[in-house]
């Protein structure tokens, strides 16, 4: 099956902005704060939970990182983490943030970009691309979590900003965190290096949870503050959870595929168990079938439902046997097992380890390409199921339905309706 432009396209740019920076780094500027005992001044941005753990792990991994600057969209939220971080047991000395450099609002973002050398960006996804550029232009490396965007306009964002870091040297390393797994890298260099289940066919993957945390509503919210602190639940903030949490098995789907995008995606969604009102517009649950110019096929399923079984994997089918990814086994037809027994380091602190590995040695590390495709595959699959279309990569990828208001204020903006498909547009 031939490739469409469109995927050529995105193959050319977003691969040469991966492979160029491993392969031929002095082709770009010297990496910036390289140096194995400067000290290196770490910003957050995005006061949640999963910001806050970042910086343990960032702090765990470099004995010389030095926690300076947090912001985040409310003032009680920056509060809470610096409170939580002045009384850490371990690191009170190095994340004592003083009360000067504790940002609050739309626009703190760029006031702790610029009062960093490296930065976590953990905020809602929508605002990822924007925060991104910004610290890219300021000249700061970045660990990015995922997703990185929830609309194809802000992946192509994503997209070039990554390539002007790999101009400029900068390590941009994606939070899909089971790219840094040791279990995970082993067990597929043995399916991808090894070739022991031979040429994969298919891959059934699933990622399926239960709910997750909702922060209620309060009457002095405006519908923007409501939004953004219940973010999970709203299709501009979060992409869906399809995007939001799914990503990362869609991510290793991706990885096991050779990180190329798919030709086109079908797939069918919808809300059986969340259906009140305070659960946003967003999806329980999702299956798509996408399919690859190889011929070969991805059959994914995900769900955020109560009181259901839970299960996240990629069973990956071969000619010559079969993987469980995550399970770390592997069997061949012929009878042959294998499974990893090596070591097993927090892939989370692993990431950040790597991280400042790059920034010291002067090796940039380079993660746009995958974590682009990853999340755009991501996106794919809910544009196909709030439509109920059959969508091509081209139509998904050139798609200017940019979700989320063009200007944030704290006042009231709509909640957009449930999609409905054969009634939603997504293009």
């Amino acid at each position: 099956m031939p490739d469409s432009p469109s995927r050529r396209t995105f193959l050319k740019t977003s691969t040469t902005t991966a492979g160029t920076v491993a392969l031929a780094p002095a082709l770009f500027a010297p990496a910036v704060h390289a140096g194995h005992e400067e000290t290196l001044k770490l910003g957050l941005v995005g006061c949640g939970g999963r910001g806050e753990q970042a910086v343990f792990d960032a702090l765990h991994a470099d004995p010389h990182i030095k926690l300076v600057a947090i912001g985040d969209a409310f003032g009680d939220r920056a509060a809470a983490r610096q409170k939580n971080f002045r009384k850490h047991k371990t690191f009170a000395n190095r994340a004592t943030v003083a009360d000067d450099q504790v940002f609050d609002g739309f626009d703190s973002f760029k006031k702790v970009i610029d009062a960093s050398d490296v930065i976590i960006l953990a905020t809602p996804p929508h605002f990822r691309p924007e925060h991104l550029a910004w610290a890219v232009r300021q000249n700061k490396h970045c660990f990015v979590e995922k997703p990185v965007a929830v609309d194809a306009p802000g992946v192509r964002s994503v997209l070039k900003t990554c390539r002007t870091a790999a101009e400029k040297g900068l390590s941009i390393v994606s939070g899909l965190c089971w790219r840094y797994d040791l279990g995970v890298q082993e067990t597929m260099r043995q399916v991808l290096e090894e070739n022991m289940i031979g040429e994969i066919v298919s891959i059934e993957s699933c990622y399926n949870s239960s709910t997750l945390w909702h922060r209620g509503d309060q009457k002095d919210w405006s519908r923007m503050e409501y939004q953004i602190r219940n973010w999970l639940y709203h299709d501009w903030l979060s992409g869906d959870h399809i995007v939001e949490q799914a990503v990362h098995s869609l991510d290793k789907t991706a990885w096991l595929l050779g990180d190329v995008p798919p030709v086109r995606a079908m797939a069918i969604g919808g809300r059986q168990q969340r259906v009140g009102k305070k659960w946003g517009n967003i999806y329980d649950h999702f299956t798509v079938f996408y399919e690859y110019a190889s011929g070969q096929r991805v059959y994914f399923t995900c769900r955020q439902q109560a009181d259901t079984d839970q299960h996240t994997d990629e069973l990956v089918l071969g000619t010559q046997g079969q993987a469980k990814i995550l399970k770390h086994r592997i069997e061949t037809n012929d009878g042959n097992k294998w499974r990893y027994r090596g070591p097993k380091p927090s892939m989370y602190r692993n990431e950040h380890v790597e991280f400042f590995k790059s920034i010291r040695s002067g090796n940039p590390i380079n993660n746009g390409h995958y974590m682009c495709n990853s999340t755009m595959i991501a996106i794919m699959g809910r544009m196909a199921a709030y439509s109920g279309k059959t969508l091509t990569w081209e139509q998904c990828f050139n798609s200017a339905l940019k979700l989320g208001p063009d200007q944030y204020a704290w006042g009231d903006v709509p909640i957009n309706p449930v999609p409905i498909p054969g009634v939603t547009k997504v293009l």
